[in-house]
């Protein structure tokens, strides 16, 4: 494999683990840049009276040990930050050198979040499939748009990057296999899916990357390694992996215990590293640290 390959960028998604406390987004931010080493500080947006049909937005939490309000609505309006609130957290990622990101859950989200200029904005699995605001934001956001295909169909997956294709957007877009659960069973994780992605698509956008909400680490590495062998057959760029987070997954919260810990992600970031530094091909026969042992210990047929 060549040696100019990009790193694969690891997006730590904080989501809305931050509980709706500032303070705590801002340390999940420290803690993902500075102790685990990851690439991109990532949030969810919503407008949710437009987001939820009223009867949703009024209708008690499913689960009411995880609601932070009477309602659903008043639990999603709890966890909400608004624009300035974002703008903030933009300004504390540039000055902890992470880049700063959002999902965008609706049209009214996205022209927001779209107007702050961010890197990249992420389409979740839930929204993949609307297109008035995904089309907003090819004619009005210049960055990197991300979508991941949880929840979907191979016809939808094809359309969706035909859909940027029309629009000239297809090299600024970044698709990631996605099995939408939390957590996710590891036969559910499904990696081979990158390898589908790449091979229809690969070429065709900026990048593919895996987002994932199973237990452990070590389905990341896995994927970092199908992923990488697509792209050393030319089959496009393996990119990203993303991966919730939290600093305590016994917080109340639905997402928290799908997420990892701050010791999770920073060994995640590290394996991702160390092992992406292994995928290579040998530059030459006997590498320079096996001569020495060559020269020590090998038996060499002197017939």
């Amino acid at each position: 494999m060549s040696t100019t390959k990009q790193p694969v960028q690891v997006i730590a998604e904080i989501g809305c683990n931050h509980k709706g406390e500032m303070d705590l987004a801002k340390e999940l931010i420290k803690v993902a840049a500075t102790v685990c080493g990851a690439d991109v500080a990532k949030f969810q947006k919503r407008h949710n009276k437009s987001l939820l049909p009223p009867a949703q937005y009024e209708a008690p939490h499913p689960n009411p040990a995880n609601s932070y309000g009477d309602t659903y609505g008043a639990h999603r309006e709890f966890l909400e930050f608004d624009t300035d609130q974002h703008k903030e957290l933009i300004t504390y990622c540039k000055d902890l050198g992470i880049a700063y990101s959002t999902s965008v859950w609706d049209l009214i989200s996205a022209q927001e979040m779209a107007a702050l200029n961010p890197p990249l904005l992420k389409i979740p699995s839930a929204t993949n499939q609307h297109y008035e605001l995904q089309n907003y934001l090819c004619e009005h956001f210049a960055g990197e748009i991300h979508v991941s295909t949880g929840m979907s169909t191979g016809t939808e997956i094809a359309e969706l990057v035909a859909f940027y294709e029309e629009r000239g957007r297809a090299k600024d877009l970044y698709v990631y296999s996605c099995t939408s659960g939390y957590p996710v069973a590891f036969e559910d994780i499904c990696l081979f899916e990158i390898r589908n992605l790449m091979e229809k698509y690969g070429e065709r956008v900026g990048g593919i990357g895996f987002s994932g909400h199973h237990l452990g680490i070590a389905a990341d590495v896995a994927a970092l390694a199908l992923g990488r062998a697509m792209e050393a057959d030319g089959k496009g760029r393996f990119t990203h992996v993303e991966r919730h987070f939290t600093l305590d997954r016994t917080w109340k919260g639905t997402d928290h215990a799908a997420s990892l810990e701050p010791d999770g992600m920073r060994r995640l970031c590290r394996d991702l590293t160390n092992v992406d530094a292994a995928l290579s091909h040998k530059s030459q026969d006997i590498l320079p640290v096996e001569q020495v042992q060559r020269d020590k210990l090998k038996w060499v047929n002197q017939g």
